[in-house]
């Protein structure tokens, strides 16, 4: 079950098999700790096919455990695990319940997301935390975000891009493809203001309404819609959010969240009456999410809520299991369905990605709402059927034509586990274009769930 590695002989009443990992690299590593009496030191074995990373398997009982790694002669910890400054120093710590088995493993940085372990994964990893605690991490990051200003998300230098209301459906669509944007802020020059955003989303229900006239889509029909002709008049049209550099991060959030936004653009006029606005930066979840990790990085021990594994807490959509009642079905597709199925199921559910799966709900890519945006490179939307071709298609025309394309995408697959930290979740959704992490199981990669940059912002500030 837990691949190579050695056991300790310890009685196995009451105990469950423990895998402790080190993704450290060395020559010779070993494990010590009180399930040893800080006197013995348990030899670790490399991995098959991965000599860097070192494994044991450990008998242990349920309760508070503290190790160190000794590496080449060296005492070390894993700074990506749980640790507090104890008698023999800095020591990583586990609280383990009575549910087997277990591990005990980090990320090496800049590892593949698809590099995931075969081995079976507990559902509680600690034990859950006081209401008082919770409380305490909410009031913490609230106050921090009450205090800090959209201002501090702006770039040193940078660009960001805007359209003018007059242009051709076909030019934005072409513009946002080669710019590598999905969304883009819409200004009218004759109002002296921004109206709107254009995004990802708009190109899916033009597509959709043009494909239903039952012919190939055609550059003549984009070119005579312009941008101000498709919003007028369309109930899903928005009135723009957006916010100053000096409104806070908090406030920023808020919007984000209330209005079902993906960025609201930091805008700031010298105008008494707010006309002609410089655009400065346009504000996500992302951005502010990674002002949090880095506040909090080296006290992240003050904020209870961050050490806890996902599924001990609300957090996210699931898979709905077996006779569970009231759950909506989780949307997941495979590769040979149709894009235009695609394309129904993100409008109709009212998400922004779809898990790409197979037979055994295997993860195997994402097909994301800004992923139609690829559709203008060659023209492709005016040669094809969107009931004819398939998402694998789809995706293989974003790629590019000297990188060769297999169905196992790890850049495009963002995941996680079960048993990963909010803490490490958090860290990975700070990351430049990255907006949600598919849970998996172990192994398998079979799809579990999925959390979002919202999930985690409705929980934080404690809202439905």
């Amino acid at each position: 079950m837990f691949g190579s590695g050695s056991s300790t002989g310890h009685d196995n009443s009451g105990v469950s098999p423990v895998r402790f990992v080190w993704r450290y690299g060395g020559r010779e590593v070993s494990i010590c700790g009180t399930f040893t009496r800080w006197t013995d030191l348990i030899p670790m074995s490399p991995m098959e096919g991965c000599p860097d990373v070192f494994q044991v398997v450990v008998s242990l009982a349920p309760g508070l455990h503290q190790f160190k790694f000794y590496v080449d002669g060296q005492w070390r910890v894993d700074e990506q695990l749980p640790f507090v400054n104890g008698t023999y120093g800095l020591v990583n710590t586990v609280v383990l319940t009575k549910d087997p088995p277990q591990i005990i493993d980090s990320e090496t940085p800049g590892r593949s997301n698809m590099e995931l372990d075969d081995v079976s994964v507990c559902t509680e990893v600690i034990q859950g935390m006081s209401a008082d605690d919770l409380e305490v991490s909410r009031h913490r990051i609230s106050a921090f975000l009450s205090s800090h200003t959209a201002y501090e998300l702006l770039p040193e230098s940078g660009k960001v891009i805007a359209l003018d209301v007059t242009l051709p459906v076909k030019q934005a669509f072409h513009i946002l493809y080669e710019q590598g944007i999905p969304i883009a802020p819409l200004w009218d020059f004759c109002k002296g203001q921004f109206v709107g955003v254009l995004t990802a989303l708009d190109f899916i229900l033009i597509l959709r309404e043009l494909g239903t006239r039952g012919s190939n889509l055609t550059e003549e029909e984009l070119e005579t819609h312009t941008i101000s002709a498709w919003k007028e008049g369309k109930s899903y049209s928005k009135r723009l959010i957006h916010a100053g550099p000096y409104d806070s991060l908090k406030d920023v959030a808020s919007n984000i969240l209330q209005n079902s936004i993906s960025t609201v653009p930091i805008l700031h006029s010298s105008a008494q009456d707010g006309s002609f606005p410089q655009l400065l930066h346009l504000a996500s979840l992302s951005g502010i999410l990674k002002c949090i990790c880095r506040y909090f990085r080296h006290s992240a021990g003050s904020l209870p809520i961050l050490q806890q594994p996902i599924c001990s807490i609300p957090l996210g959509t699931w898979v709905p299991k077996i006779g569970e009642p009231n759950r909506q079905p989780f949307a997941m597709l495979k590769p040979n369905a149709s894009l235009g199925a695609a394309l129904s199921l993100l409008v109709q559910a009212n998400v922004s990605s779809i898990p790409i799966v197979n037979d055994n709900d295997s993860l195997l890519d994402v097909y994301s709402r800004s992923d139609i945006t690829t559709l203008a490179k060659d023209k492709a939307y005016a040669q094809i059927h969107l009931d004819e071709i398939s998402i694998h298609q789809a995706l293989q025309l974003g790629q590019d034509a000297n990188s060769a394309y297999g169905f196992f995408n790890g850049q495009r697959c963002q995941m996680c586990l079960q048993t990963d930290s909010l803490h490490k979740v958090m860290e990975r959704l700070a990351n430049p274009g990255v907006r949600r992490l598919f849970i998996v199981e172990a192994g398998s990669k079979r799809v579990e769930g999925v959390i979002s940059l919202s999930d985690v912002f409705k929980f934080l500030f404690g809202v439905a």
